[in-house]
């Protein structure tokens, strides 16, 4: 069964790296894509097959940044919303700096 990823115009993505606060080189090497493709992309003029479209939502969803579906009920539009707060991005960031033997999660 396949998973719906939203669709990621250029004015979502532009605004979901802002968001995640992450360099188009990065984003680039994170996601392999090329990063005047990216930038192309930011600006309208390129466009993104569905593959590459996934692999850039999971890398905004690593970098902690939700792109959001359109919601025809509650009228709202496609758009992009931090993962976590301020507050909670900070504890997280305290908790992974704490040291110790790295293990594998439970959850």
């Amino acid at each position: 069964m396949a998973t719906y990823v939203p669709l990621i115009t250029h004015d979502l993505a532009r605004a979901a790296r802002a968001l995640a606060q992450v360099s188009l080189l990065d984003l680039a090497e994170h996601t392999d894509l090329d990063a005047e493709h990216l930038r192309g992309v930011e600006r309208g003029l390129r466009s993104l097959t569905p593959a590459q479209e996934e692999r850039l939502h999971l890398a905004f969803e690593e970098f902690g940044v939700e792109v959001l579906p359109a919601d025809e009920v509650a009228g709202t539009g496609h758009g992009v919303r931090r993962k976590f707060n301020p507050r909670t991005v900070k504890r997280l960031e305290n908790w992974e700096n704490e040291g110790g033997p790295a293990a594998d999660d439970d959850i």
